[in-house]
């Protein structure tokens, strides 16, 4: 079975005796699947406000980077022309396979530090100065306001992306340069796209030439792509686990590999074991609810905190039936560095 099921349980005097009884009810009496512990550094937490901000956001994202991660291994079967073993050995995971990634997952600091922390929740002291603000006013106050969605921002700059009527261009820039606001001349020519699809067409067929080269390129990116959803699934269990448990953090994640006959048995264990924490949810249901920053709809809604992570990323067909159109991992800013 290449399915797991990442979930998550509040403490109980401790963590261990969290574990100690999922263990007891779903290993050691009737081996219905094997566990492992799933390691989440100490996040910080923030406001209300924004955990459920970041859970629909994380919600999102998990959507995306699951796809993208299926796309290049399947670009990768396409490659090496379906062959099962020289598939499963190009997609690694920081030079492990998928399996032992997953079971041995420990947060990777150098690529997501958690200490310096977001915009939303980092200290801002080491940021803001005296004259960013209007002191000591009778009638004007300085708010700072975190705007998400940039497109692209460096060391001076963030670069937005502005919607108006096209009698209003002339006004804008105007008014953007008395701002000090510079207004990029760029347009979106679907031309230029269409070349871009039409060179990775030409790119496919002279993968003779560029075989090695590419599925370098693709090990190295479905890589990073793969670990990044990861995070995100570990980011998800840490933000559901606070809005649905409390403070202070108290929660323990664990990782479960069920086997295939015992899938239906283990669920009704886990109800059992963790239906207390939510009586509603007594009965496994399939939720259509849509309850702002739990991420319940059109998906399945247990007593704990439920993921799954499939690690069959493709359906393999032989002769290369299922083909990826041009991909441009580096397009994703922030998952693939």
């Amino acid at each position: 079975m290449t399915e797991f099921w990442l979930i998550s349980a509040p403490g109980e005097k401790t963590c261990q005796q969290t574990w100690d009884q999922m263990m007891a009810a779903t290993t050691r009496n009737n081996n219905l699947s094997t566990n492992h512990k799933f390691n989440i550094p100490d996040l910080k937490v923030g406001t209300l406000d924004v955990l459920v901000g970041l859970s629909d956001e994380l919600a999102k994202l998990d959507s995306f980077v699951d796809s993208v991660v299926k796309k290049v291994a399947q670009y990768m079967a396409d490659v090496l022309e379906d062959s099962r073993d020289k598939v499963q050995e190009n997609l690694l995971a920081n030079g492990v396979d998928l399996v032992t990634y997953i079971t041995r997952f420990q947060w990777d600091m150098a690529k997501y530090p958690i200490k310096q922390g977001s915009l939303l929740t980092r200290s801002l002291a080491d940021i803001v100065k005296k004259e960013d603000f209007v002191l000591d006013s009778e009638y004007l106050i300085t708010l700072l306001v975190v705007v998400p969605n940039l497109l692209f921002e460096d060391h001076d700059s963030g670069l937005f992306s502005v919607t108006l009527f096209l009698k209003a261009v002339d006004d804008f820039k105007h008014k953007a340069r008395e701002n000090k606001f510079v207004v990029r001349d760029f347009q979106y020519n679907e031309e230029e796209l269409k070349a871009d699809k039409e060179e990775m067409t030409r790119l496919s067929t002279d993968k003779k030439k560029q075989f090695g080269p590419l599925v370098r390129w693709l090990k190295v990116n479905f890589s990073e792509a793969f670990i990044a959803w990861i995070h995100i699934k570990a980011l998800r269990v840490f933000v559901e686990s606070v809005l649905r448990y409390g403070l202070p953090v108290n929660f323990q994640a664990m990782l479960l590999q069920p086997s295939k006959k015992s899938m239906k048995r283990l669920r009704e264990v886990l109800n059992d074991l963790y239906k207390h924490l939510d009586s509603s949810a007594s009965a496994i249901i399939d939720c259509a609810m849509d309850i702002p920053g739990l991420n319940l709809s059109m998906q399945e809604y247990y007593p704990y905190v439920y993921y799954k992570i499939d690690c069959n990323l493709f359906d393999f067909k032989v002769g290369g039936q299922h083909r990826c159109p041009g991909l441009d991992l580096f397009s994703f800013p922030g998952l693939l560095r």
